[in-house]
């Protein structure tokens, strides 16, 4: 069997597994092709973009199991897993990666509830009178 590389990429809620392997470029998301995962083109973009950018689009068999959050949070988990899986790779590949701000992963979340307030920041309607 060929060698196999990993990467794990989150985004908000959203994890992805990444199993990177040589191949024609195929690229499954829970067993579906990305273009009809992601119905929507920029999503597709973004899962394409780490393959872009060292233009190895052709070259990769992707395999990414995705759990969690929504489908924008699961594109953008997906482009850092597969970042991370082609930096296991080869080394050579980390100064494209690193310029094109793909191997730094995204730390924003959902803000806590406050006690007190509808939502984190949300407050109930004030009445005067």
């Amino acid at each position: 069997m060929e060698k196999q590389k990993n990467g794990v990429g989150r985004r908000k809620e959203a994890v992805t597994r990444v199993f990177l392997s040589k191949g024609n470029g195929t690229i499954t998301i829970n067993d579906k092709d990305y273009k009809q995962y992601f119905s929507l083109i920029y999503l597709q973009n973004q899962v394409e973009l780490p393959l872009k950018t060292i233009e190895s689009l052709d070259k990769f068999d992707v395999k990414i199991n995705a759990t969690g959050g929504g489908i924008k949070g699961q594109a953008e988990a997906a482009k850092l897993g597969i970042a991370r899986a082609l930096l296991e790779l080869s080394p050579d590949y980390r100064p494209a990666l690193k310029a094109a701000g793909l191997l730094m992963r995204d730390s924003r979340g959902v803000e806590r509830k406050k006690f007190g307030k509808k939502k984190a920041r949300k407050s109930f309607q004030f009445s005067k009178r």
